[in-house]
């Protein structure tokens, strides 16, 4: 039987492994969600599921598995969040009590966009903010997703052609 080279299970490789895959791990997260505070704290989560189980995740895979122990994370939270608000409806507060010119255009012009990305599929979203803000290959994302890489074209591609439908007003 042929053991991994690298330990998950000792502290500099640990250190090494969340210095190397943390910011991308947060990231994938973050365009799921759109929420950096929810992205950090599923991504802290992902690594103390990853301490917890070090004895059994091999150092070759540590990406794939904090990949999909965050995105379950998100998915639980998602689902909770879902009763949550089945059972209770709250007024919308209004945040902005001043409202010049300038603040109300950048926020209109924000809020189309962000709805604009937000109508698309959260597969479509995933592959788009991988590639286009966090500069992710193709074949990077069809790694980290688990996906072929001609799927991920075609999710780019679909992404591309709803947004210009989509932003196409502005």
């Amino acid at each position: 039987m042929q053991e991994s080279s690298k330990s998950v299970c000792d502290r500099p490789i640990f250190t090494e492994v969340f210095e190397k895959h943390a910011i991308a791990i947060r990231n994938f997260i973050y365009y799921k969600c759109g929420d950096k505070e929810q992205a950090e704290d599923v991504m802290q989560e992902a690594f103390i599921k990853l301490w917890d189980n070090c004895k059994k995740v091999l150092f070759e895979k540590t990406k794939p598995f904090l990949c999909t122990v965050a995105n379950n994370i998100f998915l639980n939270q998602v689902a909770r969040k879902k009763v949550r608000l089945e059972y209770t409806r709250i007024a919308p507060r209004n945040k902005n009590t001043e409202s010049p010119d300038f603040v109300l255009e950048e926020k209109e012009f924000m809020d189309t966009l962000q709805n604009a990305i937000a109508d698309l599929s959260e597969a479509q979203r995933e592959v788009f903010l991988l590639n286009r803000i966090d500069q992710k290959t193709y074949v990077e994302i069809a790694e980290m997703l688990g996906i072929s890489v001609k799927a991920v074209e075609k999710r780019m591609h679909n992404a591309l052609k709803q947004l210009r439908k989509l932003v196409k007003g502005i």
